[in-house]
């Protein structure tokens, strides 16, 4: 495993009482590209999702693990997309 790229920071069950703590490893957003336009995504920290902006589309990330399939994407709403 590269050195480098480390697993998310914090990580809380979601079993556990709270909300889930999970943090994306930035150097993993830096690899990460949208399936769709190749462009850049931006990690919304509050829903879980990786957004392109240029897609109009937030791919989840379940478990620490972003799904980048266009199937399981969520349709950003017109006033996210701006």
């Amino acid at each position: 495993m590269d050195k480098n790229c480390k697993g998310p920071e914090k990580i809380k069950s979601p079993s556990d009482n709270g909300d889930s703590d999970l943090k994306m490893n930035p150097k993993l957003l830096e690899m990460l590209v949208c399936p769709v336009t190749h462009g850049p995504l931006e990690y919304n920290e509050k829903s879980q999702e990786l957004v392109s902006r240029m897609a109009g589309l937030a791919f989840p990330i379940r478990g620490g693990i972003p799904i980048m399939l266009v199937e399981e994407a969520r349709t950003l709403a017109l006033e996210e997309s701006k």
